[in-house]
């Protein structure tokens, strides 16, 4: 049986800020470069000819500086942004096809978008925040109200529901409006830096709210981000993005172990490994002998309190239970020694 369809598959998208659009994409084609376009034809390549695919349940994160086309990748996506070109297919349909009415439904039903600044109705109570997407379908007020407060007890605000956005804090209203996405039940979710206005503390708590969610419920997630760590703290599969395009989609791990290019590379550079590899890259042949276990996906960092406990290798066993092999404490001082020596040769 072959592969799932995918979620959300982008195909060779672009898009072109300026008056000659055309002409600014078919010298981009050419091989003419982004700055060279700008000065020739006045335009700005936002986004450069970029595909990829997200699986159901996957959190995939969009990661680059400013300026990079992360924001208007992801609000071509939901068409907030015009594609100059391209195809962004949703459960199998394009996007660029569809009419306005055709838009509006799938906004309504498969797909919500959570931005940075929350957007909320100051004069709204919270629950009436959370319900406004339902209003807009015309829900009766019993079901949107009932289904809001479901949502919002989600995200942990069940005693807020009935204060008004001024009396939360910015983290709490940055759950509001991840809980007012949520109310649609879209499969899909896209998120455009929504932590990075908020202070360390209320990001991590936000960036542990959305891992706990996405244990449980399993949605698409497409992420935007400027910050590598939150990256890899979120992503199951990391794109890097430049000068709007792709450098490298791979795994946090991939990143880490085989960064394809000098600027990924800068960028794995300061990041814990111990955080981000798991067991599974250290893995050694099954021994007889060892007495502790750790899961394969558990990150290094999980693992090395039970190599302090003991001298012996540690089984490491798949999500079914079956031992998969071994993990000792000069695999994992080896494999984290070569990745620093690797980062220090290309400095």
């Amino acid at each position: 049986m072959g592969a799932a369809a995918p979620a959300v598959e982008v195909r060779n998208i672009w898009k072109v800020f300026g008056a000659r659009p055309e002409v600014a994409l078919a010298l981009s084609r050419d091989g003419v470069s982004r700055s060279d376009v700008l000065s020739s034809t006045g335009c700005t390549i936002g986004v450069r000819d970029v595909s990829f695919s997200v699986r159901r349940g996957e959190t995939f994160v969009v990661m680059g500086l400013s300026g990079s086309g992360k924001s208007t990748l992801v609000r071509c996506l939901s068409r907030l942004v015009e594609p100059t070109s391209g195809e962004v297919l949703v459960d199998g349909e394009d996007l660029l096809t569809m009419n306005p009415t055709q838009l509006r439904e799938v906004r309504r039903t498969k797909m919500s978008m959570v931005f940075q600044h929350f957007g909320l109705f100051p004069h709204k109570r919270v629950i009436d925040n959370v319900a406004y997407g339902l209003e807009v379908q015309r829900r009766p007020k019993h079901e949107r109200r009932a289904r809001a407060m479901e949502v919002i007890t989600k995200v942990g605000l069940a005693d807020w529901a009935m204060h008004y956005p001024q009396q939360l804090s910015g983290g709490m209203q940055q759950r509001v409006g991840l809980a007012r996405a949520l109310a649609l039940d879209p499969g899909i979710l896209l998120f455009d830096e929504p932590f990075s206005a908020l202070d360390p503390l209320i990001r991590r708590e936000m960036q542990d709210e959305l891992i706990r969610l996405q244990q449980q419920e399993q949605r698409t997630i497409i992420f935007i981000t400027h910050d590598f760590a939150e990256a890899v703290r979120l992503g199951d599969r990391i794109a890097i993005m430049k000068d709007g395009e792709f450098d490298q989609i791979g795994t946090p791990e991939d990143l880490v172990l085989s960064p394809a290019t000098d600027y990924v590379r800068e960028f794995v550079t300061d990041v814990p490994r111990e955080r981000v590899l798991t067991a599974a890259a250290v893995l050694g042949a099954p021994v007889s002998g060892a007495t502790m276990s750790v899961r394969s996906s558990a990150h290094i960092s999980e693992v090395l309190p039970a190599l302090v406990a003991s001298d012996l290798p540690v089984a490491v066993v798949d999500e079914h239970d079956t031992v998969v092999g071994s993990i000792d404490r000069a695999r994992v001082a080896a494999l984290l020694g070569e990745v620093r020596r690797d980062v220090r040769s290309t400095t």
